[in-house]
């Protein structure tokens, strides 16, 4: 399949926040379901364009999927610290699963992180369910950080995120 990663644009936001909404309730990693209050945030893409890089996965006009890419030092960064970019929000749409654009969404963060000045590494949180994520993660060369895994939050004790980090 010929995906190409691009920059979102406006006509994108809508679609890609739906398309980022229903993974994550379609995965179960929602803890409240469509009350969710995340669910505000990962429909909000147009806000998260303003902060960060919102990179879209298209084939033939269809939008596959969308990751949000955090340079060092960006205000959207949940576990990144200095010299370290941050990979958020990632999500392809159900259909489109198992066909690389996943992938190749997180190669694109990487040579972004790559491409600025002072990065040093690559960092995300990701959900203990969230399998064939991981799989992506460890094929690319990030390797777990335990010792950054934490809890958004922490009035539930049963929502731990799991870190991964790939030193440039």
């Amino acid at each position: 399949m010929d995906i190409v990663i691009r920059r979102a644009t406006a006509d994108d936001y809508a679609p890609l926040g739906e398309i980022t909404a229903q993974a994550y309730l379609q995965d179960g990693l929602l803890d409240f379901g469509e009350s969710d209050a995340y669910l505000g945030e990962l429909r909000a893409v147009a806000e998260r364009a303003e902060a960060a890089e919102v990179l879209v996965a298209v084939h033939d006009g269809g939008l596959l999927g969308g990751v949000t890419f955090v340079p060092s030092g960006g205000p959207m960064a949940d576990i990144a610290g200095p010299g370290e970019a941050e990979i958020r929000m990632l999500a392809v749409g159900r259909a489109a699963r198992g066909q690389g654009a996943g992938e190749a969404l997180v190669r694109a963060c990487v040579d972004r992180a790559r491409a600025t000045e002072g990065c040093r590494a690559v960092v995300l949180s990701t959900q203990r369910t969230m399998r064939s994520a991981h799989r992506i993660y460890e094929r690319l060369g990030f390797v777990r950080t335990p010792e950054r895994d934490w809890n958004p939050l922490p009035h539930l004790d049963d929502i731990t995120l799991l870190t991964y980090q790939l030193t440039l």
